[in-house]
């Protein structure tokens, strides 16, 4: 029998942990339960769900007619809500969401704890994603982050999980990579960063082969549906249009010097206070083009990187600046319109009056009504939102601690929280709703940046595998 005087001696880096009454989970366990209280208390506060007008509706729609999307992202989530559409109900959806967002919890935990990271440890890294009240709000909406982010994390869990069987692990993190990018197309460049990173550790054919083949299947099909839709060979149809919105805070034609057709759509009519303003403007030139936006997609690609490749640090400034939002501690307002966030409110809103989006909503859930709160749990929720906030000083915190780590197994977690981070304002503009995915993964870099440093100055560091980075 051990001496319980005498400390035992330490466990080897990179061992499991040895077995204890609920296999040493029981403190995640509380934290799980009283984060399911949480979703619980979200959908008695506010019924039925929060629906936006118009990517709720236009997703809804979707559901019920699948057909590919001409706009900004593709149909992946709309291929949720017709899995779900048997159920004829909103909040079954978010009820569905809410579970995806304790899930995704749950990844994040399970990975650290399979890296040796104590109970704690990895707790700890997984309550951002279970409390922030602004996940909360994320997972109650009829809007495709819940979705998008379980996939990205769920990638990132399986590439990280063990060293072999690697093809396997592979194959499956870039079938979830390639439905990541069916529900946001900015996980396309992440699914290429993904494959870069493992080219450069050396992974081996086969891992890589497993992962670009299974990851690009889901794209591929996708894209050529809507080939035959639209006679294009694409995701979605509105990148053009985006990018173009995002040259608009710097073009200067006089700089740029556009061929005709592309003079159109220089800056013109009133000036917005931020890029993605410039796409719904009704004296914008994207709307004001011959046919409008659908019809100057191309053109306005074209433009946009004209304009990039004339003023290359003006764009840089722009993006540099608006990233730099996220950083804020109170919730910066981009576009000034909106309140970002804090978004448990008391009272209703009322659908739209607009006969479209009156009958996507009756066609998936005729009972569904006008958003409203309740009491006493939405008193609740507005008072809990306000701490239970993860403030941009800690976000930027957390994002330093884990490039402490990029040169160990933090580097592919980072990578991505980065890239989630950079790319969204890079191709359109800032928005709350695109940092939140930065989170998860962000947490496991930085759990494995401090475990990295601690244990390496007591331990041997673990062999190099080939999917976790040494």
């Amino acid at each position: 029998m051990t001496n319980l005087l005498i400390p035992a001696p330490p466990r080897p880096y990179g061992t499991s942990a040895p077995r204890r009454p609920l296999g040493g989970h029981g403190a995640f366990a509380v934290l799980l339960a009283l984060a399911a209280g949480l979703r619980i208390t979200t959908m008695l506060g506010y019924r039925p769900a929060r629906i936006y007008y118009g990517d709720s509706f236009a997703y809804l729609s979707l559901a019920a007619h699948p057909r590919p999307s001409w706009g900004f992202q593709p149909s992946g989530y709309p291929f949720l809500l017709a899995l779900l559409r048997p159920f004829h109900s909103v909040t079954f959806v978010v009820a569905t969401q809410h579970a995806l967002g304790l899930a995704t919890g749950m990844l994040v935990y399970a990975v650290l704890r399979r890296h040796s990271l104590p109970a704690w440890g990895a707790a700890a890294a997984a309550v951002p994603q279970l409390f922030d009240a602004s996940f909360l709000q994320l997972e109650h909406a009829v809007l495709s982050d819940a979705l998008f982010i379980f996939l990205v994390v769920a990638a990132i869990t399986v590439l990280m999980w063990s060293p072999g069987p690697a093809t396997r692990a592979g194959a499956v993190a870039g079938a979830l990579l390639g439905l990541a990018a069916l529900t946001r197309t900015i996980a396309l460049p992440l699914f290429l960063l993904v494959l870069a990173h493992l080219v450069v550790r050396r992974t081996g054919r086969r891992p890589v082969l497993a992962t670009a083949v299974v990851g690009a299947l889901p794209i591929v099909l996708y894209a050529s549906w809507y080939a035959s839709v639209y006679g294009r060979f694409t995701l979605a149809g509105g990148d053009g249009v985006a990018l173009w919105a995002r040259t608009m805070t710097f073009a200067n034609c006089r700089v740029i010097l556009p061929p005709e057709r592309e003079a159109r759509l220089c800056p013109a009519g009133t000036r917005q206070d931020a890029a993605g303003e410039y796409v719904w403007a009704a004296d914008s030139p994207i709307n004001r083009f011959p046919g409008g936006p659908a019809a100057a997609n191309d053109v306005a690609r074209s433009f946009a990187l004209r304009a990039i490749a004339a003023q290359p640090l003006d764009y840089a400034a722009d993006v540099a600046g608006d990233v730099s939002l996220a950083f804020h501690w109170t919730p910066a307002r981009h576009p000034k319109r909106v309140t970002p966030a804090f978004g448990f409110a008391k009272g209703r809103v009322p659908l739209p009056d607009v006969p479209e989006a009156r009958r996507a909503l009756a066609s998936y859930d005729p009972g569904a009504g006008d958003y409203r709160s309740v009491e006493p749990y939405a008193g609740f929720l507005r008072v809990y939102q306000y701490p239970a906030y993860l403030r941009g000083p800690v976000l930027a915190a957390i994002l330093a601690v884990g490039a402490l780590g990029v040169r160990r197994r933090a580097r592919l977690p980072w990578i991505a929280a980065a890239a989630l981070l950079v790319l969204p304002v890079a191709v359109l503009d800032f928005d709350h709703r695109y940092v939140l995915p930065v989170v998860p993964v962000a947490c496991i870099a930085a759990a494995l940046a401090v475990a990295d440093l601690w244990m390496g100055r007591r331990h041997p560091l673990p062999p190099r595998s080939p999917l976790i980075g040494d």
